[in-house]
């Protein structure tokens, strides 16, 4: 099964478990996004942290060190979720104890 089909489930069984977005487990929201993220990847490459920030996004505060840091354009289009430790708690630990703005995995949790 490809990425594309499983994120299709996962939305689905989100949308069926009923109530308002924040109803969803915390690892579930996060797991969604991560698929979503992988799947977005695996289109093509990325948009820069800089075309991110001129789109209207905020950046969380490791992208914003990459951002200003002196590195070529593949470190500014990289998924810097992917390695950080706050997808890998928000996708295995319910309500994780993640307190970062503009962090997705963080926001995902209830309460």
């Amino acid at each position: 099964m490809n990425n594309k089909v499983q994120t299709e489930e996962l939305i689905a069984a989100a949308a069926e478990s009923g109530g308002a977005p924040d109803a969803a487990p915390t690892r579930l929201k996060s797991r969604i996004y991560s698929a979503l993220m992988l799947a977005e990847a695996a289109e093509g490459k990325l948009r820069d942290l800089s075309e991110t920030v001129s789109a209207g996004w905020n950046l969380c505060v490791f992208e914003q060190i990459v951002q200003i840091a002196p590195v070529g354009s593949t470190a500014k289009a990289f998924n810097y979720c992917r390695v950080c430790h706050g997808r890998l708690m928000g996708e295995n630990i319910e309500n994780p104890p993640l307190y970062w703005s503009c962090c997705p995995y963080a926001e995902f949790k209830n309460g």
